[in-house]
């Protein structure tokens, strides 16, 4: 009598800010690369909306939402501890660009704190929290940055700096387990959440005006680059950042 054969466990990727935009894209192609879900976010309704796309695009994957807000420490053990087995993949997307600075040093002080708390404490929390459970050899930690991190913006440019900081260090601190830690600073993607409110002809017009390549990019074209660093091809890729900006800024030695 034979016995049928076990299937194989599918790998799992976590994925903070998966609710939309770039993390959703990441999210989908990643299920579509046949790995299973966990997305985290504030919002619930976002991230129920979220997994019932992913699930209708890719029936094979488990989806986990977690809702969470990772400036948190509390909050972010909290979200650890609803998250199954072992993680092959730890995506930080979660961010966003605190817009107002207010009058004077207190203004500037707000403005730094702020785009602080939401880009960099969100990724070095989850990731400190969720580091013993990354699969050693072969874990992927790949954190989203910006074209703003390699020419200034304020507040927010200079949070998404500290990310390649952080990265860098982090790759050197876990090359010898196997794991990889990268980067991916994408430039103008206009399609989502980061751009809303702020999608007007005339900055689009100023910002195609910077690409060579004389269009945007799109989330998926970002998710691509994440597959790859999450992929068996990205196995030799660490302490790196990827630009995915249509030539707008080119590569440095």
């Amino acid at each position: 009598m034979t016995t049928p054969a076990e299937v194989p466990a599918r790998p799992q990727a976590v994925i903070s800010g998966g609710g939309s935009g770039i993390g959703l894209a990441s999210a989908l192609r990643l299920a579509r690369d046949g790995f299973d879900i966990v997305i985290v976010g504030r919002r619930q309704e976002v991230l129920r909306h979220a997994a019932d796309r992913i699930r209708e695009q890719t029936a094979e994957a488990r989806v986990q939402t977690v809702a969470a807000d990772l400036q948190d420490p509390a909050q972010v053990s909290r979200a650890a501890s609803e998250i199954d087995g072992p993680i092959d993949v730890l995506l930080n997307n979660a961010g966003g660009n605190v817009l107002d600075r207010g009058d004077g040093l207190a203004g500037i002080a707000e403005n730094f704190e702020g785009n602080f708390r939401l880009n960099v404490l969100t990724a070095v929390l989850l990731t400190e929290e969720l580091l013993p459970r990354l699969t050693r050899p072969g874990g992927r930690i790949i954190s989203i940055s910006s074209i703003a991190a390699l020419r200034g913006a304020n507040g927010y440019g200079a949070a998404k700096a500290a990310i390649h900081g952080w990265m860098m260090g982090l790759a050197e601190q876990l090359a010898p387990e196997g794991i990889t830690v990268n980067s991916i600073a994408p430039g103008f993607v206009p399609d989502t959440g980061f751009w809303d409110s702020r999608r007007t002809p005339e900055t689009i017009a100023s910002r195609l005006a910077q690409i060579p390549m004389n269009r945007p990019g799109t989330p998926d074209e970002v998710a691509g680059a994440v597959a790859y660093l999450a992929g068996p091809e990205g196995g030799w890729t660490t302490g790196q950042i990827l630009q995915v900006n249509g030539g707008a800024l080119l590569g440095r030695g």
